[in-house]
């Protein structure tokens, strides 16, 4: 509702950022559009959150991005039924890696850029209760350099991760999502 009562339409940023009451999954992704290949996890958000305006069935699912992740980001899991970070990577196999998170107190736990595995930790000593099932969609990049475009690989990877998100998107829960990764769908 808009200031006087009357309904106005969100932008895409702000249906991206609209909590639905109990909303099941939370797809968080970070990197920087301005160092080439660590574009991936924005790339990926703002592609996926085209896909879901075209399919209207995705209204559970929150996208939210950053350059990294903070403590703050514990907040954002609060609620959740289960939780997708999506990152650039620069080791891992290609054209992406799919693997199940637990909560860690890891050495980024005390810097200002915090791995996913550390954020379900903050998550934890928060809330005093286990996070919400967490997994991480890793996108295999190839250069990282300030202000170099994308490369072509990133660009084939991140097509990859869009069709394998789609097919996790299908089935919405922690057993499914699990199965996808004991049944040969760990990389695309």
């Amino acid at each position: 509702m808009g200031r006087f009562g009357t309904k106005r339409s969100l932008s895409l940023w702000e249906r991206g950022r609209v909590r639905v009451p109990g909303s099941g999954l939370l797809i968080l992704a970070c990197g920087n559009p301005s160092r080439a290949d660590d574009a991936l996890g924005p790339l990926f958000l703002e592609r996926l959150a085209a896909l879901r305006e075209q399919r209207g069935d995705w209204d559970d699912v929150e996208l939210l991005t950053d350059f990294q992740l903070q403590i703050e980001h514990a907040v954002d899991l609060e609620n959740r039924a289960l939780a997708l970070f999506v990152d650039a990577s620069v080791s891992g196999p290609s054209p992406y890696q799919f693997t199940r998170l637990q909560p860690a107190r890891d050495t980024s736990y005390t810097s200002h850029a915090l791995s996913p595995a550390a954020v379900l930790h903050v998550y934890q000593q928060i809330n005093h209760a286990p996070p919400p099932p967490a997994f991480q969609l890793a996108i295999r990049g190839e250069r990282f350099g300030l202000d170099e475009p994308m490369s072509v690989a990133a660009e084939t990877h991140l097509a990859a991760a869009l069709e394998f998100a789609g097919r996790l998107l299908t089935k919405r829960d922690v057993e499914s999502w699990e199965r996808m990764l004991f049944h040969g769908s760990l990389s695309g």
